[in-house]
């Protein structure tokens, strides 16, 4: 190399852009009938006359597969049908590639043919990471039918399959351009998946919302038992459930809207997802999801009263909290002082070295802390371990620290 090349500085381009992203989540009751036409709407409107691709869950099929069949021939749209498994542990990258694998069978579009899912968070996932790929990403359009979906994976804009023994270690940010939501679809819900759900909307209300604690310290057992029906009275009062529910997704979009990208990581909305990832892919297939979110919002709730950051009355009133909502507050897993750390030193990993661990300073707010101790988690794990005793439960935070 010459001299004057030696010399000259570095030849530099910097490309900055901006991507606007909207999405809606539309409520619309009666989705399946044949003249309700949102299931229809294309993200950028008009219509399509090319074979959409729908992806059901095999519960959905089963209940729902008639009537989805009925809904689009009526309309006169073409439709391939593709059936999946949606538990957790089909959330796989073999699921991914046979969403692609009908994609190319099917001829779908870059824009104007989006692939409908129609079924719980993890087919949403699935189906949402295969979109993104894709192509480099086509659109999509999200029918949740569980609660789960309805209150948390219907505002979210990541995907997610499980991969090493990791929960949702591949992923993507690929909100679909709309989300339907009929609530319906809960009336045939199993009521363990309700409360499934329930573990979501409990972690809401902990982290900003009072009203929302407190309409489930009320009404969460019989929001359970009606599945989020409007029972006329009978069971729930008028209204219950669409707050219940409003206030969730509301709740949720507000924290999201702001951060969607994540580059911040001090997330509010991660509290009850520092430890309970690990415990919950460790557990499979015992626990659920929004099972072991609970779980871990009764855990950090006892690491705060450790502190002093709640009263022992607030960590009480947390705990019936969830058991009256039929979640269990504590698991095996939840005592054990090495799991738990090996959880947070992971998080900590997903958090860029920092722990950024949400932790209530009150029902309805939290603040960060990026110092807790393995003393602190034994001390916390004595307590959960406690909480498996059929016995009364310890009743003050001097209990446990």
């Amino acid at each position: 190399m010459n001299a004057a090349a030696q010399s000259r500085e570095p030849l530099r381009w910097t490309i900055q852009t901006q991507l606007p992203v909207a999405y809606e989540i539309v409520e619309t009751p009666g989705l399946l009938d044949p003249a309700n036409p949102e299931l229809l709407r294309l993200p950028e409107g008009g219509s399509s006359t090319q074979v959409r691709l729908v992806v059901l869950d095999h519960s959905i099929d089963e209940l729902y597969g008639e009537r989805i069949r009925t809904y689009f021939d009526a309309n006169s749209v073409p439709v391939s049908y593709l059936c999946m498994p949606g538990d957790e542990e089909s959330k796989s990258i073999g699921h991914v590639l046979d969403v692609v694998t009908k994609l190319n069978e099917v001829g779908t579009n870059r824009l104007s043919s989006p692939p409908i899912v129609i079924g719980g968070g993890v087919l949403a996932d699935v189906v949402g990471l295969a979109a993104s790929l894709y192509r480099r990403g086509i659109p999509y359009i999200r029918v949740p039918t569980t609660l789960l979906g309805q209150v948390d994976v219907s505002v979210a804009a990541k995907t997610g399959i499980n991969f090493g023994g990791y929960r949702n270690r591949l992923g993507s940010y690929s909100p679909p351009p709309r989300t339907l939501i009929d609530r319906e679809f809960l009336a045939t819900v199993p009521h363990r998946q309700i409360r499934n759900g329930m573990g979501e909307i409990l972690k809401m209300a902990l982290i900003k919302d009072l009203r929302l604690f407190e309409l489930l310290e009320e009404h969460g057992a019989d929001l359970v038992e009606a599945r989020f029906q409007d029972t006329g009275g009978a069971l729930l009062p008028s209204g219950i459930a669409d707050e219940v529910i409003g206030r969730a997704i509301a709740g949720m979009a507000e924290e999201l809207q702001p951060n969607l990208w994540e580059k911040d990581l001090q997330r509010s909305v991660d509290y009850g997802h520092s430890f309970s990832p690990l415990v919950e892919m460790r557990a499979l297939p015992e626990l659920l999801h929004g099972e072991a979110v609970a779980m871990e919002c009764v855990f950090s709730a006892v690491l705060a009263a450790q502190r002093g950051l709640i009263t022992g009355a607030d960590l009480e009133r947390i705990s019936a909290a969830t058991v009256r909502l039929g979640l269990r507050p504590s698991h095996p897993l939840f005592c054990d002082v090495d799991l738990l750390s090996e959880a947070l030193a992971d998080t900590v990993r997903h958090r860029d070295g920092r722990q950024n661990l949400p932790i209530l300073t009150r029902i309805g707010a939290v603040c960060f802390l990026n110092d807790l101790s393995v003393a602190e988690i034994a001390s916390a794990a004595g307590y959960m371990g406690r909480l498996l005793d059929p016995a009364p439960r310890p009743a003050t935070p001097a209990v446990i620290g």
